[in-house]
């Protein structure tokens, strides 16, 4: 009998993983869609002079929809995409950590890579060094928060069920 619930126990294990990175994918998707429509809002009430839009849709895409509420919505639903893989990153290499100067580190980094490293990607985006300095500030902010939310939110749900799977003996003492 006790191996039988030895394997059970494994079992729920195996399973709460699988929430627990189904969980972080979500963070990232949702984290992805909301701080993106943050940023098209920061860009259309000109604090910044590039939209997440410039980067994910007209980079590619030369189509007249792309100005009009519709390529809004695709390049929100991108940047959710693009997130998870960010999130999945997350997930993988700092899931352990419970900080938050962690979690800003880690949005400060994506900023890092959106636009030093995956620049030349972007023909619609000019080079960090020709945009204002409110666009750096306004970007840098909207990825810090973005890495808060994504980051903070996948170390306190991975630290959770590290809690709430500790042995009962463990817990008690």
């Amino acid at each position: 009998m006790s191996s039988t619930k030895q394997k059970q126990n494994q079992s729920n294990q195996s399973v709460d993983r699988v929430t627990i990175l189904t969980r972080s994918l979500t963070t990232g998707f949702v984290g992805g869609i909301l701080w993106s429509f943050v940023a098209s809002l920061f860009y259309f009430f000109n604090f910044m002079e590039v939209s997440p839009k410039s980067f994910l849709l007209t980079s590619w895409v030369n189509a007249g929809w792309t100005d009009k509420w519709l390529g809004n919505f695709f390049t929100v639903i991108i940047a959710g995409i693009v997130s998870v893989v960010f999130a999945f990153l997350y997930y993988v290499l700092l899931k352990k950590v419970f900080s938050l100067w962690v979690s800003i580190l880690f949005g400060i980094a994506v900023w890092a890579i959106v636009f030093f490293v995956f620049q030349p990607l972007f023909p619609n985006v000019p080079h960090i060094t020709e945009l204002s300095l409110n666009t750096w500030v306004t970007t840098i902010c909207v990825f810090i928060l973005y890495g808060t939310f994504v980051g903070y939110s996948i170390s306190y749900n991975y630290e959770d069920w590290q809690k709430a799977n500790q042995p009962q003996s463990e817990s008690s003492q």
